[in-house]
């Protein structure tokens, strides 16, 4: 057998904004809040595709410190589908985002943060898109 890493399985963001967290990923990237083992802790576990991509912790009841980004970790990316639709969900939300083409054009990109300033990376190969090359979206997001 050969060795490999595999793929991200998760992520994990610590909140004391658990409640509009869980929204944003529900409501604006389409993620599903589902099961998640009876943990000692509260928080939440959003799926994409029957997978747990996103863990949330709720850390409120502690004295632990909310960091005001995604710290060293400068974005987290998805591999997705439906460039055209999700700038649509998201013009429609009000939620400032980037979108971009990578050069050499195989790749279309949106950039949005989510309330806990994560940088969230939204991947979609244009070979595989219908309609237009992304258009610079109004509202700068960060470098990234």
């Amino acid at each position: 057998m050969a060795l490999s890493i595999g793929v991200l399985d998760h992520f994990n963001i610590r909140t004391r904004k658990l409640t509009e967290t869980v929204r944003f990923y529900e409501d604006v990237l389409g993620l599903q809040n589902g099961r998640r083992p009876n943990f000692a802790f509260p928080g939440a576990w959003m799926y994409s595709e029957g997978r747990p991509v996103v863990h949330l912790v709720d850390i409120s009841p502690t004295d632990e410190p909310q960091k005001p980004d995604s710290g060293v970790v400068h974005h987290v990316a998805f591999a997705s589908r439906g460039f055209a639709d999700m700038k649509q969900r998201l013009q429609s939300r009000g939620v400032q985002y980037e979108a971009r083409q990578v050069p050499g054009g195989e790749l279309w990109q949106i950039f949005v943060r989510d309330p806990n300033g994560v940088m969230i990376e939204l991947n979609f190969e244009a070979a595989r898109e219908e309609g237009s090359a992304p258009a610079q979206a109004a509202g700068d997001i960060g470098s990234q």
